[in-house]
């Protein structure tokens, strides 16, 4: 048999003879991508997924996106409702519209299976999707497995990281209700950047509330949000009532995501033209997240590899949901059974540690209270260089799936995640953002596993980041300086108390 090289055209959806897991064309039909393949004969030395770094871009006409995907609509057991904070009962949009514009609510509560992307969302996406997939040809041969390993690399985004595809449209969806201000948290800096980035896109101003940690560890970060044009605040801080309580209790506190969403919130609830953006856990910022699942699936499919084993760093939970969510779809329909393997730090495992309890998303108790695996909304984690995993919740969402069955969580140390991002470095060339420096050293494990057995997995993972503002952080590990860091019992115990006691 000839094997191929791959081009593409626009426009038309996957024909029922492609080799990959697509072929019901009623389950095409919905797709919200379309493409052709055209195929060259090649050296047939060369099989198709070995001659991979598989970008598909402007240049081979693969269309971006038209639609982001719900899972929600998919799944057999709805996720629990978010609840009013006072009342306790189930959230109404009229309560988030104080902090969200119409839009957005309506994406955060809605049951359709997928949802429009609006072309000028897709105009500035633009600039950098697709994003390439890429077989780590270099980091088998080092690591002498069989296994076939692939990353989705979302460093490409003017900010570096996979943050902007939520960034975009919810900087414009305000744009669009005539707000003229955003106030939102970063932890390691990515979000905020990310933000400010899509503000200065639209001409909307941007305050940022960045976690103390992050904030004098990576001051790049800063600046670079400062050169868009956002104001950029140390969190806990003196300017809001939240970071002042903070402040008295912990003069040194190093801050925490949960702290940095309380003072944004606060302001944003205080000013009626400005309105407060998330980066990650909710679910529209999950929905926004899944161009990249859905560009991936496209990718896999063109060079006839399908995933046995995907896996992503979680904090939040926004880049592993954007990757993930669009193969549960095609696991939950049958075409594929891959392992999903979340990775969060030992530092703060929130799924492999935590309860599934309602809690509130921030340390003030001014959001909602969500459904989530949570290690207390008091609890303010070590300050681990993977700042954006310093969250002490995951995603509603992905807490339901997990809870489902549908995905499995580990958590690593730091030192080992370190070490596998030099391996990653000095074999594949790109430096990692020290987030998916978990799904590396998960990915690692996996790979030497194979090893063992001898079994040829395919293997995806989520590099949702560069690092080249973490450099400090290599350092550190570079000259035997970085320590793992851990949770007390006696701490996450105490935080865990303070949990709301809910009697549903």
């Amino acid at each position: 048999m000839v094997n191929h090289s791959i081009f593409f055209s626009a426009h038309l959806p996957p024909t029922s003879s492609s080799p990959c897991f697509h072929s019901k064309p009623k389950v095409d039909a919905l797709r919200p991508w379309r493409f052709s393949v055209v195929v060259k004969p090649v050296n047939p030395r060369l099989p198709n997924a070995s001659r991979i770094r598989a970008i598909l871009g402007a240049e081979h006409s693969i269309e971006i996106p038209h639609q982001w995907y719900n899972l929600i609509a998919d799944l057999p057991v709805k996720p629990p409702p978010p609840l009013n904070p006072q009342t306790k009962e189930p959230i109404k949009p009229e309560d988030l519209s104080p902090l969200f514009p119409d839009e957005l609510i309506k994406q955060e509560v809605t049951g359709d299976r997928f949802v429009d992307i609006p072309d000028e969302v897709r105009d500035v996406y633009k600039l950098w999707r697709p994003t390439p997939l890429i077989r780590a040809k270099r980091l088998e041969k080092l690591l002498g497995t069989p296994a076939r390993i692939y990353y989705k690399y979302e460093g490409v985004s003017p900010a570096g990281s996979h943050k902007p595809n939520s960034a975009v449209p919810q900087a414009w969806y305000n744009v669009q209700e005539g707000i003229k201000n955003v106030v939102t948290e970063t932890g390691a800096g990515q979000w905020g950047s990310a933000l400010a980035f899509a503000c200065s896109i639209f001409g909307l101003g941007c305050e940022v509330w960045q976690v103390r940690a992050s904030y004098d560890q990576k001051p790049y970060r800063r600046m670079m949000m400062q050169t868009w044009g956002a104001k950029v605040h140390p969190s806990p801080s003196t300017i809001t009532e939240a970071g002042q309580m903070i402040l008295q209790k912990d003069p040194s506190s190093p801050g925490s995501l949960g702290i940095a969403i309380s003072e944004a919130v606060e302001v944003a609830a205080k000013n009626a033209d400005t309105k407060y953006c998330l980066g990650s856990v909710l679910n529209h910022v999950l929905l926004h997240q899944t161009v990249i699942g859905e560009e991936c699936i496209q990718q896999m499919e063109a060079i006839g590899e399908t995933p046995d084993v995907i896996i992503g760093c979680t904090g939040g939970g926004s880049n592993f949901a954007g990757l993930s969510f669009p193969f549960i779809r095609e696991k939950l329909d049958g075409k594929i059974n891959p392992i999903i393997r979340a990775v969060e730090p030992t530092a703060c495992p929130s799924l492999t540690k935590g309860v599934y309890a309602y809690d509130y998303g921030d340390t003030a108790g001014m959001t909602p209270l969500m459904k989530m695996h949570t290690l207390g909304h008091n609890f303010v984690p070590d300050p681990i260089h993977a700042g954006g995993l310093r969250y002490h919740g995951m995603a509603p969402l992905l807490s339901h799936i997990y809870e489902l069955g549908y995905m499995e969580a580990i958590s690593i140390p730091q030192t080992e995640c370190f070490h596998g991002a030099i391996q990653f470095a000095r074999s594949e060339g790109l430096i990692p953002a020290p987030e998916p420096t978990h799904a590396i050293a998960a990915t690692i494990r996996e790979a030497l596993r194979c090893r063992e057995t001898g079994e040829a997995k395919v293997i995806l993972t989520a590099m949702c980041g560069h690092g080249h503002f973490d450099l400090a952080a290599y350092e550190k590990y570079l000259q035997g300086n970085m320590v793992d860091l851990s949770f007390s019992d006696e701490k996450m115990q105490a935080s865990m108390a303070n949990i709301p006691q809910m009697t549903t």
